[in-house]
Parts: C-alpha cells; structure tokens; sequence
C-alpha cells in the first residue's frame, strides 16, 4: 500500500500499483503544465466524504511506494485515467480494465 502526499498534509493510502498509474498521469500533465484536480474517495475514519486538491507544476507531491518493485503499467488503465485527468471533474481513481497490454514502469510511452 503506497501513499499520495498532497502539500505535505493530504494524504491518501493508495495500493501501489494504481499509485504507479496515478502518478505517470499526474506526471505527465504536470510535465505539459496542465493544472487540475484529482479527487478521490475518503476512508471510513473520515467519515465517507471525498476529497479533491488542485495539482499544477508547484504543488508538493510525494509519491511513496511500500514495495521496492516497480509494477508494469497497463496502457489500458493510463488511457483511462488520462480521460478522467482531461475531464471538467479532473482524475479519479478508476477501476483497472483487464487487460494485457503493458510496459515497464520506467518506459515512456507511444
């Protein structure tokens, strides 16, 4: 289980694998200069509600990985969540598609 790191104060346990994900698109906007919001669900102990921050190129983010593997990613769930990140309502944590298709974490894409 990682942990997305918002300004220092934020922070969400993410699974990850799909924090991997979240951070090639957040990544990869931020690289454009393309500021929006992320927002997800919040735990139980938070009483249910949802949270939602506003990332541009100075935030201060911290993504902080549990495991010491980087996962492959799946080119499938990136087109997704880049859908998401590009939408009036910003990135949401969507459901991973099945799928086969994938490349190394590290490998920059088509």
């Amino acid at each position: 289980m990682g942990r997305f790191i918002y300004e220092g104060t934020v922070k969400i346990e993410i699974e990850d694998r799909a924090l991997a994900h979240v951070q090639f698109i957040i990544a990869d906007k931020l690289r454009r200069d393309e500021a929006f919001p992320f927002t997800w669900q919040d735990d139980a102990s938070l009483g249910q509600g949802r949270t939602a921050v506003w990332l541009n190129s100075r935030s201060n983010l911290v993504f902080k990985y549990y495991g010491s593997r980087l996962p492959e990613l799946n080119r499938q769930w990136l087109e997704a969540l880049a859908k998401e990140a590009n939408s009036l309502t910003g990135l949401r944590l969507v459901p991973e598609p099945e799928t086969n298709e994938t490349f190394a974490s590290g490998a920059e894409s088509d």
